[in-house]
């Protein structure tokens, strides 16, 4: 009989491609998606460590699931609750102390022994211990950080669900930036082998997928090793993944301007399949305070790589993240920020204030900035923002694009899909279907998205050839 399961994703994509194969690894156990906590049979909460006040995020939905736990329990239907993720990593003891309901606590790189977790969660929760002991009446903790790599025991990607998907290729951080917890959640950089990496690719243009987004906590860190042994980089993985047949286009994420080579930035103009659009985060302007992050670069090396990317790919977009309020930032220094965004032009940005992380070097260093000073410096720093990206959609209007549909749109004969600039583009067609990429005349632009109509023909050839590969 299937069992429910539903899992609630913190954060990043790499934990969206993390919860995704938790999915994969559970359904030889018979769990099938649910659509809400209630009516689970197991819930796995898969946290995120990056936004403020995380701990207590994942604490308060605990609290709202031990109702649905208790409650099933008196049913005599058992719910098992997990927590996955890097605030489960960060607190895995204490968060099985101050919640003794929770089942089980995993690292993110301990979910491919998920069913070992299960069956011991089971085995306490029914009394049967271990070779007739006492059941430990513990939840079941793996938060170690393993010899052998978690991708060597993942199953095949088997549950493919859009024409859009996320392939990670790279974890961890040997950076060690003074406000982030990354390097001790995820733990030392580690790149899968190409063969791996392009089987996986291979897997999922076979479900239908056209699109991949190459995954790393710093992905352009890539040095997987191929066939002959040799060390590869991300540009060179670009080129034999953009080889294989069936796949339409090739995005990366996310970027440290540190590790920016000279095979990438030629692959960004070699390689027609790399979408130009980089995500590339700088978090500030001013080099006193990157030094404070301890960043490794400055400002005028990441012009620099901006400049060098633009010259290979003319209309390359750029994203980006920033921090504001880091201790001990001046009016200046935030200044130097503002300065920065009006000399590169962003499509889009994420920021926000900044917020200590326990264990992080920055959450003990003095000047701390006051939270009123940060709420203005943020407001302005957005509004910025928000201009240049209204700018950017403005300026696509007129133009004719590429546009790869993802899904449905809201009104009956509409379709939603991306540029190659990442923007969300709304399309009135009955020729065309989800997964078809056409040509498409910019006709106007809201505040997020962009309106268009098709120009010309060509969805019935894509459809042959779409139908073609999933038959095979």
């Amino acid at each position: 009989m299937a069992k429910k399961l539903f899992i609630k994703t913190y954060g990043c994509q790499m934990n969206v491609y993390d919860s995704a194969r938790m999915a994969e690894i559970l359904a030889p156990l018979g769990y099938v998606p649910g659509d809400n906590p209630e009516d689970a049979d197991m819930v796995i909460l898969n946290t995120c460590h990056i936004r403020e006040k995380a701990s207590d995020k994942v604490y308060s939905e605990l609290g709202r699931l031990r109702k649905s736990k208790d409650r099933r329990a008196e049913e005599g239907s058992p719910m098992v609750i997990a927590v996955a993720g890097c605030v489960a990593q960060a607190e895995g003891e204490e968060m099985l102390r101050r919640a003794p309901y929770v089942d089980i606590v995993l690292g993110p790189q301990t979910y491919h022994r998920l069913p070992e977790m299960v069956a011991r969660a089971h085995r306490a929760g029914s009394g049967a211990g271990k070779d007739g002991e006492a059941p430990n009446q513990r939840g079941v903790l793996d938060t170690e950080f393993p010899v052998d790599s978690k991708f060597d025991h993942l199953p095949e990607r088997r549950q493919v669900n859009g024409v859009s998907a996320f392939l990670s290729i790279q974890e961890g951080c040997d950076k060690f930036c003074t406000f982030c917890v990354v390097p001790y959640t995820r733990g030392a950089e580690f790149s899968r082998p190409v063969a791996q990496v392009l089987e996986e690719a291979r897997q999922l243009v076979d479900g239908g997928v056209r699109e991949l987004t190459l995954l790393g906590q710093n992905v352009n860190a890539y040095h997987g090793e191929d066939e002959a042994g040799d060390e590869v980089g991300l540009g060179a993985l670009v080129a034999r993944i953009a080889a294989l047949e069936g796949v339409a286009r090739i995005r990366y994420t996310t970027s440290h301007p540190r590790d920016v080579d000279d095979a990438l930035i030629a692959a960004h103009g070699n390689i027609d399949a790399l979408m130009p659009f980089l995500h590339l985060p700088v978090q500030s302007g001013s080099d006193r305070i990157l030094e404070a992050m301890n960043r490794g670069h400055d400002v005028a090396q990441y012009l620099d790589t901006v400049a060098r990317l633009r010259a290979a790919r003319p209309d390359l977009a750029l994203s980006c993240d920033f921090i504001v309020g880091f201790p001990g930032e001046s009016d200046a220094d935030f200044e130097a920020t503002l300065e920065l965004v009006r000399t590169v032009g962003f499509t889009m940005a994420y920021s926000f204030k900044y917020s200590a992380r326990p264990g992080t070097p920055a959450a003990g260093l003095p000047r701390q900035v006051p939270e009123e000073v940060k709420d203005e410096r943020l407001a302005r720093l957005q509004a910025l923002l928000e201009e240049q990206q209204q700018a950017f959609n403005a300026e696509t209007v007129g133009r004719t694009l590429d546009i790869l549909f993802e899904r449905p749109g809201r009104h009956p004969g509409q379709l939603v899909g991306r540029s190659p600039y990442n923007q969300a583009v709304h399309v009135a067609t009955t020729e065309y279907r989800v997964g078809d990429i056409a040509k498409v005349a910019i006709d106007s632009c809201k505040p997020h998205s962009l309106e268009g109509r098709i120009v010309g023909s060509g969805a019935a050839h894509l459809r042959e050839d779409s139908e073609e590969r999933l038959r095979a």
